[in-house]
């Protein structure tokens, strides 16, 4: 069972406690786990070192952590996307980070470690700049292809009405044809009519000299 210690604690008790504590978060672990490890490594009861963190050590390391939570939710995207080229690169700047976490001690480890969180932040702000980059491209390609949208709805809209003119003007002009036609046919029956009745018509002189019509 580990022994309860009833001494002060030391700087270099809280410094191990923010160290492990700091790793348990980035790693996506809980607090509670953090204390269990911290305890058996410094000889303290997990509760002892949960309160000493809630209650001292976790003010001195508020940056620390924000940048621990934003570790943690890089891994979870990475794993979410591994194939991807900004994760493989987001990957091995975490493992860099956590080979400086083990391979140093004391503050020469949080030094280490912030210099590696430096380089990861500085490789994302590359990889950001360059999405940015390529979205402002694609704002710019779908900026034109919404203005040649509007040109050929303009242009569509144009012709839809050349087209309607155009079969108005059809049904006017088919309609005075048919009107020709008919006025033409009537003519035609009309002259064929007089036609026949100048040669039903005959006269003949009566006997008295005078011309009559033969029915």
């Amino acid at each position: 069972m580990t022994a309860v210690r009833q001494d002060a604690w030391s700087a270099e008790d809280d410094l191990i406690l923010a160290e492990i504590t700091l790793r348990h978060i980035r790693e996506g672990s809980t607090q509670l786990a953090a204390f269990e490890e911290v305890g058996e490594k410094i000889g303290r009861t997990s509760a002892a070192c949960g309160f000493r963190w809630n209650s001292c050590v976790r003010k001195s390391y508020e940056d620390a952590i924000g940048i621990a939570k934003g570790q943690r939710q890089k891994r979870s995207y990475l794993k979410k996307q591994p194939s991807s080229r900004g994760a493989q690169v987001a990957g091995l700047i975490l493992g860099d980070i956590e080979e400086d976490y083990g391979r140093s001690e004391g503050l020469s480890e949080n030094s280490l470690s912030i210099d590696a969180v430096i380089r990861f932040l500085r490789q994302w702000k590359g990889t950001f700049q360059e999405a940015g980059r390529q979205l402002k491209m694609l704002e710019r390609d779908l900026r034109e292809k919404e203005d040649e949208l509007t040109e050929l709805r303009a242009e569509n809209e144009r012709l839809s009405k050349e087209v309607n003119l155009a079969q108005s003007d059809y049904r006017v002009v088919n309609d005075d044809y048919k009107a020709l036609i008919q006025i033409m046919d009537r003519a035609r029956r009309l002259a064929f009519l007089n036609e026949e009745e100048e040669e039903k018509t005959r006269f003949k002189m009566d006997a008295n000299g005078n011309l009559e019509r033969i029915e």
